[in-house]
């Protein structure tokens, strides 16, 4: 290689560093750090709230410090994650690619990458969901029997972070649907079985209906609280999902052996 080569290569690796801090790279690490904060930021000041107003303001649901420290949050919540879902959605359909079969093998390995993004955030929004204020809300119903269907685990189980990993999930079915071609071809039946975790709220309709009839608080394996873990464990679509992902970059990669190095060195800081 001549002076002259290696000045060339020089060059063409400025050119190229230029268009990334310009671009910014391909794939948005500070946005999903982003929206991982935000999120364990959210449940944390949550859970903050519950340990202090829990058992001081929300064992009576006619009192006055209830209506004060919990009615105001459950009729909050509620408007701002149907303005947030509808802001969410819209802004996914028209970003959407218009020429999804056009992309370069490089731009959609790249949105895979994104894809896995937006699944994790689905994950630690269920982990806060299920995996914690679930069984808090078991634990709750052990120690008080309730006035009200609305109480303060309720109300931040079934009407706040439940909802967030609805959002978080169909979010990301519609970036699939809507950006990645092999995704756009069809419906993937692992991705249907996660959003059909939504069918947890129609339940909780189905339980309080129950509630009305029969006082189970203590059993939390009575067969009503059944429907909860069938359509709880439906996240584990995640896999399937997972290994479709996998199996394109291995596509990807049988194609072109350099195009994930050459992502990984083309991303945001």
């Amino acid at each position: 290689m001549t002076m002259s080569d290696v000045a060339k290569t020089e060059n063409v690796a400025k050119a190229k560093d230029v268009v990334l801090k310009k671009t910014g790279g391909l794939i948005r690490w500070r946005l999903f750090i982003a929206g991982l904060f935000a999120i364990n930021l959210l449940f944390v000041i949550v859970r903050f709230y519950q340990q202090t107003y829990g058992f001081s303001a929300g064992l009576d649901s006619y009192s006055p410090e209830f209506r004060q420290s919990w009615t105001p949050i459950l009729w909050g919540e509620i408007p701002l994650e149907i303005v947030f879902g509808f802001v969410l959605v819209g802004y996914l359909i028209k970003t959407r690619s218009r020429q999804l079969y056009f992309l370069s093998l490089r731009e959609e390995v790249a949105r895979l990458v994104c894809l896995l993004q937006w699944l994790l955030l689905s994950v630690v929004a269920y982990f806060w969901a299920a995996s914690f204020f679930a069984e808090q809300d078991a634990a709750w119903h052990l120690v008080v029997i309730r006035d009200t269907d609305f109480t303060p685990s309720h109300i931040i189980v079934f009407y706040l972070s439940f909802p967030i990993y609805f959002l978080m999930a169909f979010a990301a079915f519609l970036y699939a649907r809507t950006r990645i071609p092999y995704f756009a071809r069809g419906y993937s039946m692992a991705f249907l079985c996660i959003n059909s975790s939504f069918m947890i709220l129609p339940n909780v309709a189905l339980n309080e209906w129950g509630h009305s009839f029969w006082f189970m608080d203590e059993i939390v394996s009575a067969p009503l609280h059944w429907g909860f873990v069938v359509f709880g464990w439906m996240i584990l679509g995640m896999f399937g999902v997972v290994l479709q992902i996998l199996g394109r970059f291995h596509t990807a990669l049988k194609a072109d052996t350099t195009v994930l190095s050459r992502i990984v060195g083309d991303t945001r800081p």
